[in-house]
């Protein structure tokens, strides 16, 4: 069975509108048209649509075959290309939770659609993902519910004594769904393997994806957390994946700023190497608006002609130990900055329509306490104020932390480096213990003289709340990096 390499995202991590859009904050048709863009100029082999958050578009399937109808003759949906859909998790996303259903019921819809433009039954949609995984729980009820529920009522009669729906409607397909669990947090990362192992003992299946976010447990644990913790839950699907018999096809969520992954289209080798195993990888929107589509479309290519390879093994055990002691230290560093982190945060500009970040839709991100904006603006706003977050807490590393991390995260350095040239040493917000301990890494390298300027007058517009020209600033600096957040 053919295994996506290369998933397009909505993730509004661009500072560049792409070409197409109408307005700044893309949204509606834009997406239609951005999944369209990504399969046939990009050679992205997958577009994972967003359903929670934001007005969800049921009618995507068809209003893809219907406008871009010679290239999907081509390039057969959910067979050559693939469209999967990522749903709320009514556990965690309660005002959003009934959008599931209503996506769960489009499913069968969208077969009918795919039926009548091919003329033969393919099945467009079939896989979702569903975020936040906390237990098999979590995937074994939307698993049933769309067999039992959506599918299995076409065998009733519509009232006693009448017609069945199937004979009234007609037949529902596909039958089933496959899941795919994401896992966001440290918890339930470590557990991946575990509850993957729980969610498949009553099912026949030769092959599982499983997503490992790698945006969240960097803001919520810290970037060399986030690495470790990725890479651990990669061996261990691994193990579990020699063991059973299954393939475990992993996903990685990775974006353009080294805190939440470094993919960008110049460093395909160097990211996928650091996880080797992973077979599929997130391609955000700084990656494919922010560089020239030449660029783009070549990292992507890299990306889906690469071979996975088998993940080494490293002592678990003392990757948890610094993962705990560098945690603390990171997030007690992130409480101290939340002031002006909050301050800044509502000046970053949002490239997506999306419900999620406003009022009584919106879900913020609470650490001790303190809340956060999503982990895009908490990027951001941390890079204007010249205080990349992928140098927080690292003064709790000793030098044989140091050592030990370059073996098991080879891109340590370069990561670092790359976060370093955006560097403000002078910005009010680094403490002498920070500035210290960024010394004492001893990485070379070449500040950017642009980017310092800008993020100068950044501070001092917030230190004299002037904001008038704090947006244009703020993407100023988001274009010299190449990403907003």
């Amino acid at each position: 069975m053919f295994i996506p390499r290369c998933m397009s995202t909505q993730h509004p991590d661009n500072v560049l509108s792409p070409f197409f859009a109408e307005r700044p904050q893309m949204g509606g048709e834009d997406e239609i048209q951005e999944a369209y863009y990504a399969y046939s100029h990009l050679g992205c082999d997958e577009q994972m649509w967003d359903c929670e958050g934001k007005e969800v578009d049921d009618y995507v399937v068809k209003k893809l075959l219907t406008k871009y109808g010679a290239f999907f003759h081509a390039k057969k949906l959910g067979e050559d290309v693939r469209l999967t859909l990522r749903v709320p998790n009514p556990l965690v996303e309660k005002v959003e939770a009934k959008v599931l259903l209503e996506t769960l019921e489009s499913i069968p819809r969208s077969f009918d659609a795919a039926r009548l433009f091919y003329g033969e039954d393919i099945t467009p949609i079939f896989e979702i993902i569903v975020p936040m995984t906390t237990s098999a729980d979590d995937l074994n009820r939307i698993y049933y519910y769309y067999k039992d529920f959506v599918v299995g009522k076409q065998d009733l009669p519509v009232r006693k004594g009448d017609i069945t729906i199937k004979e009234w409607i007609g037949n529902f397909f596909p039958q089933s769904l496959q899941v795919i669990p994401l896992f966001e947090d440290k918890e339930h990362i470590l557990r991946a393997a575990d509850i993957t192992k729980e969610y498949l003992k009553d099912k026949k299946v030769s092959s599982q994806r499983v997503f490992i976010a790698r945006s969240d447990p960097a803001m919520n644990y810290g970037v060399i957390s986030a690495v470790l913790l990725n890479k651990i839950a990669l061996l261990r699907l691994q193990k579990f994946s020699k063991e059973s018999g299954v393939a475990i096809y992993p996903i990685i969520g990775v974006g353009s700023a080294p805190f939440r992954g470094n993919l960008k289209p110049h460093t395909i080798e160097r990211v996928t190497h650091e996880y080797s195993s992973a077979f599929t990888f997130t391609v955000q929107s700084a990656f494919k608006y922010d560089y020239a589509p030449e660029d783009v479309i070549a990292g992507i290519q890299a990306l889906k002609s690469r071979t996975p390879m088998p993940l080494a093994e490293f002592d678990e055990q003392r990757a948890l130990d610094l993962i705990e002691r560098y945690s603390q230290e990171y997030q007690k560093q992130i409480m101290a900055l939340a002031p002006a982190i909050n301050k800044i945060a509502p000046f970053v500009p949002k490239r997506r329509k999306r419900k999620l970040h406003i009022g009584l839709f919106g879900y913020a991100r609470k650490m001790g306490g303190v809340t956060l904006p999503r982990a895009i603006t908490f990027t951001a706003a941390l890079y204007s104020l010249g205080l990349p977050p992928e140098l927080l807490g690292i003064n709790a590393l000793t030098s044989e932390d140091i050592r030990w991390l370059k073996e098991v995260y080879p891109s340590f350095e370069d990561d670092m480096r790359d976060a370093l040239t955006f560097y403000h040493p002078s910005s009010g917000i680094v403490t002498d213990d920070l500035r210290k301990a960024i010394e004492r890494l001893g990485i070379t390298y070449t500040p950017s003289r642009e980017h310092l300027e800008v993020c100068a007058e950044i501070a001092q517009m917030m230190k004299s709340d002037t904001h008038e020209l704090l947006v244009e600033h703020i993407v100023r600096a988001g274009s010299i990096r190449k990403f907003l957040g």
